[in-house]
């Protein structure tokens, strides 16, 4: 009777490890893409369009994964939880031997972006962040290059110590949240990505209008999209293939119009020099 049971149970054994594998194989062809707050928002319509035109033209699925900080969404990456990420443009990322560059955006026709000096609209005397001593400043994120690594570099650029310069200085985790702390008054000043700030104008002008844009940086390359060097090659090249193409495509034009973006192109690791200097520069070295 045993060993009856024995072999009654193999088939179902058997019929439970097939299904198993076929799980698997199921869930590793999905393609999940961490976005951060480089995205503007949770706008569910437009990653749901962005979805479908990415399912069209790799022929695989595609999931989306939203976090609220940088550093979060890296630790997934690092854990296999997501492939793919819009992260910032610091070191950590863009020369992460654990990170291979697959696209950066195209803002206005190139790779580049700006810092703007955010403040309130009735602020006319600031001119740039030295005038802000002693004021409430709002980053937005330790691991961002605008929201954290650029301020701190000009106010030690120029002989001051960024860990006492403002009165009060915190972390907002977004950059709409430390355009609203300016608003609000929470925050004397900010600095944020300049496609964010002119993307909230076209899309929310009358948050952008109480603000008034104090100082703009040099060009930086802008925030890039990373997938894990783990990545199938054929996935990668699949993904990085949809997403140039979008210019090209009628439904992929539509998404980048809703994103405010041109389109995407091949990175260019020397782009991104110039936020590898400050971080040297900013550890002394």
């Amino acid at each position: 009777m045993q060993i009856c049971q024995k072999w009654m149970r193999r088939p179902l054994f058997l019929l439970g490890v097939l299904f198993l594998a076929a799980w698997h194989a199921t869930a590793a062809e999905v393609v999940r893409i961490g976005l951060t707050p480089a995205f503007l928002n949770e706008r569910h319509a437009l990653m749901a369009d962005w979805q479908k035109y990415l399912e069209r033209k790799m022929g695989l699925p595609v999931r989306f994964v939203l976090r609220d900080s940088y550093q979060s969404t890296m630790e997934l990456l690092n854990q296999r939880g997501i492939d793919v990420a819009w992260l910032c443009d610091c070191p950590h990322v863009t020369a992460n031997p654990d990170f291979l560059l697959l696209v950066t955006p195209l803002f206005q026709g190139r790779p580049y972006y700006r810092s703007y000096l955010v403040v309130p609209e009735e602020d006319r005397a600031t001119r740039g962040i030295l005038d802000l001593k002693d004021k409430v400043f709002a980053y937005t994120d330790p691991y961002s290059n605008i929201g954290y690594l650029f301020p701190r570099y000009e106010i030690k650029h120029t002989g001051n110590d960024p860990d006492h310069f403002f009165r009060r200085t915190f972390f907002t985790r977004s950059q709409r949240k430390s355009i609203e702390a300016v608003v609000a008054g929470v925050a004397d000043a900010a600095s944020v990505n300049s496609y964010i700030w002119e993307t909230i104008q076209l899309q929310a002008p009358a948050l952008t209008s109480r603000t008034r844009v104090a100082e703009k940086s040099k060009e930086y390359g802008f925030p890039p999209f990373v997938a894990d060097k783990r990545l199938p090659a054929k996935i990668f090249q699949r993904l990085q293939h949809a997403l140039i193409e979008m210019s090209a495509d009628p439904q992929g034009r539509e998404v980048l119009k809703k994103m405010n973006l041109d389109g995407f192109t091949l990175p260019i690791q020397a782009h991104y020099q110039d936020v590898k200097d400050i971080v040297r520069f900013m550890r002394g070295e």
